[in-house]
């Protein structure tokens, strides 16, 4: 859990105003987040999954788009509104081998079948290409280079590359970026 809460932590700096996302363990051994942005949910997904992995974990996460009524008194424990009941509601639904589930009432087949196809891919990976595009992906608002990557893990840039390429982080950042952009053009999603 608490390499969770650090990359919530790490999600939480992706908006200017650093709003916390209230990592909140659930359920047991089930975990919520909340974002303000629901473009970043996919991207948000994605991280918290590849953290996981790089630790030879996983974890189902759905994704439930819309309005909050509350935010929880001290946690999102008690939260409630639309958002949340999506999101258990997809939760419940997935089978043993879903990843990722979205749903919301601006979500399309096309969001759905884009969260299905990532949860795919990412369930290929190794630890090591899971820890690798993790932090690859991990800020949406500039590259983060091998370089960077191969120092922090004290691996080289090539040793990177093959990690990077083998968890197709290219295309799943390509992806992710067009995904936001449309989210963020037809967005008419309102704010938890």
């Amino acid at each position: 859990m608490q390499a969770l809460r650090q990359a919530a932590d790490q999600i939480a700096t992706w908006r200017s105003d650093g709003q916390d996302t209230r990592f909140t363990r659930f359920r047991g051994d089930g975990w919520q987040i909340v974002l303000a942005d629901a473009a970043l949910s996919l991207r948000a997904a994605v991280v918290l999954q590849g953290t996981l992995g790089a630790l030879g974990l996983e974890s189902r996460i759905s994704i439930g788009i819309g309005p909050a009524e509350s935010l929880g008194t001290t946690d999102l424990s008690d939260a409630a509104g639309l958002a949340f009941e999506l999101s258990g509601q997809g939760l419940d639904k997935m089978t043993d081998t879903s990843r990722i589930a979205i749903a919301g009432h601006s979500v399309t087949d096309a969001d759905a079948m884009i969260a299905d196809l990532l949860g795919e891919r990412m369930g290929r990976w190794t630890a090591a290409q899971a820890e690798a595009a993790a932090m690859q992906l991990a800020t949406p608002d500039r590259i983060v280079t091998q370089q960077d990557i191969g120092r922090t893990l004290g691996i080289s840039p090539q040793a990177v590359n093959d990690r990077v390429r083998g968890a197709g982080s290219a295309t799943i950042a390509s992806v992710l970026r067009r995904w936001e952009a449309l989210r963020r053009r037809d967005s008419r999603d309102p704010a938890p």
